[in-house]
């Protein structure tokens, strides 16, 4: 039909099974599809926004810890041990976990760099989505942070 001999159809054949059995091995394993944390490096958390936060601390404050955990799996495609970790810091106040050696600088430097690169928004975003802040605190807050320490400096702000 298509010019194809035996050999041809039976290299392709070779090469469809291949393909499939590497698919249902995958799939047996279970890896899962590619889908919004896929961009996600390790021991990063995807965005945590403010109404994920607030809905999580408040079933943790009704006794629902279990649905709290079911939530943010939902909401971010974590696994269980992230999400319970993720629900145990938000219910505590504690700053958001990340794993072993992906510590990342504190809050106040990651705006401070934001705003040095010019990108004042994306700080204000950054501040509300870890804080729970609203949009005119989180711009207060973003406004307080010096940028004439951006680079780490210890000296007093430049003149």
């Amino acid at each position: 039909m298509f010019g194809l001999g035996t050999v041809e159809v039976l290299i392709l054949a070779v090469i469809v099974i291949a393909l499939l059995a590497v698919g249902f091995a995958a799939m047996r394993a279970g890896a899962r599809p590619a889908g919004p944390l896929a961009w996600r490096s390790p021991g990063l958390l995807p965005p945590v926004s403010a109404d994920l936060q607030h809905r999580v601390r408040d079933l943790y404050a009704e006794g629902k810890k279990i649905e709290a955990i079911k939530v943010i799996r939902e909401q971010t495609g974590l696994g269980l041990t992230e999400a319970k970790d993720l629900a145990d810091a938000l219910a505590s106040g504690r700053p958001l976990p990340v794993a072993p050696g992906h510590a990342r600088p504190d809050l106040a430097s990651r705006v401070r760099e934001l705003k040095a690169a010019g990108r004042g928004e994306q700080a204000v975003f950054l501040v509300r989505g870890e804080t729970g802040m609203g949009q005119a605190e989180a711009e207060r807050f973003v406004e307080a942070i010096d940028v004439a320490d951006a680079g780490g400096g210890a000296g007093g702000g430049g003149a």
